[in-house]
């Protein structure tokens, strides 16, 4: 859709694009110390229950009728109430055994895909041997959190700027959540491995995210529709020049794990619903801007997306056992990386990258962005930035 009518979107957007490059073309910029989420479709497991049966008793007011009578018709009526009750409990138990291990905390595993079942394109059959697969290859593909050192003409706020143009750029071109993951997970890989300049950065983020469009996108744009993005900085020959340097150095791989995939597993396993899956996505892009949370594993920093989002809306840890099962992290070890996504939060609307908290103070994402950080997390959280010494 965003293709058809692509040249009034352009015309519209040149003036955020120019704002970008001259950003990162700023030779005064200085490091951050500090920081600055298209909702998946809900999950629902919850069982459904039949109401119990329920009677009403009268006293008769037939004078012929004894007392007695009236006592053991009573008994009798009470006995029987109780006895279908009984059954029925029997009856439901596998379908409440999901609200007992939430509410109670009962250690069972439960069957988060059985509302799958009949869907073959969820392919239940195998999604626990697939996420056993994305967990091995996670440890392969990770990059090293210390690259930027390596770099001697960008810096990580410049990282940062063009992540958060390049979020903008998603936005408007309409495209699914998983050509944004794969985008930032392209640029990082590839700065692991090449030496980038001021001057070239933003043409490493549109290659990236032009070869994620054609790895993941039904409708591919074209060179010429991502072009303007950039205020016309590159010509065609330069991107495409750039697109067979970043396949050279890549060695042509671009099957990788991002926090995407467990993100969507982690939402299920919370059994999910709007409100959780925009805030857990919104948290979830803050941190593809910091280049810190590179110390995380993908599959890490989604569970910690999604307990952070769980504290912010309920107002309690609520990290049930079947999250801890599916995402294998207990809310201990995710506590570190919670603590720094709630600082995110709290600054999401200030600073130079602003374009995610933009993206989801919109109806569309239910304005998720100006739900209140973890509140529980906010003490520990301010306490850990002081100590550590970050502003």
């Amino acid at each position: 859709k965003s293709i058809v009518i692509g040249a009034k979107k352009i015309s519209c957007e040149t003036r955020h694009n120019q704002r970008g490059l001259s950003e990162i073309n700023n030779k005064n910029l200085d490091n951050r110390g500090g920081g600055g989420s298209a909702g998946a479709q809900p999950h629902s497991c919850v069982a459904k229950q039949e109401s119990f049966i329920t009677y009403d008793i009268w006293e008769d007011q037939d004078e012929d009728q004894s007392a007695q009578m009236l006592l053991e018709t009573t008994e009798t009526m009470l006995d029987q109430w109780y006895h279908d009750m009984e059954v029925e409990m029997e009856d439901s138990f596998e379908e409440c055994v999901v609200d007992i291990d939430i509410d109670i905390g009962i250690d069972i595993n439960i069957d988060i895909d059985i509302c799958d079942d009949g869907n073959q394109l969820a392919v239940v059959e195998y999604v626990e041997d697939l996420y056993a697969f994305y967990r091995r290859m996670e440890s392969c593909s990770l990059v090293s959190p210390d690259y930027m050192s390596q770099q001697f003409n960008i810096n990580q706020n410049m990282r940062a700027i063009n992540i958060d143009w390049l979020i903008q750029v998603h936005h408007e071109l309409e495209l699914q959540p998983e050509t944004l993951f794969l985008t930032v997970n392209l640029i990082d890989r590839f700065l692991a491995k090449h030496s980038a300049t001021r001057e070239n950065l933003q043409l490493v983020g549109l290659v990236a995210m032009f070869l994620s469009c054609k790895y993941e996108e039904v409708v591919v744009p074209f060179v010429q529709d991502l072009t303007p993005y950039s205020a016309n900085a590159y010509s065609r020959s330069e991107i495409l020049k750039m697109e067979k340097l970043m396949l050279n150095k890549l060695e042509y791989d671009m099957s990788c794990p991002t926090a995407y995939v467990f993100l969507r597993r982690c939402l299920k396993a919370a059994r999910s619903e709007p409100k959780l899956d925009n805030l857990s996505f919104f948290l979830i892009e803050l941190c593809l801007v910091e280049y810190e949370m590179l110390k995380f594993p993908p599959s890490l920093l989604a569970a910690a997306s999604v307990y952070t989002a769980q504290c912010s809306l309920y107002g309690r840890r609520q990290w049930s056992k079947t999250c801890e099962w599916h995402t294998t992290y207990s809310d201990d070890q995710l506590l570190e990386c919670s603590k720094m996504i709630v600082g995110y939060h709290q600054r999401a609307s200030t600073g130079r990258c602003t374009g995610v908290y933009k993206k989801y103070n919109t109806l569309k994402y239910g304005y998720a962005a100006k739900c209140e950080p973890a509140k529980i997390l906010v003490e520990e959280t301010n306490n850990f930035f002081k100590n550590n010494n970050v502003t």
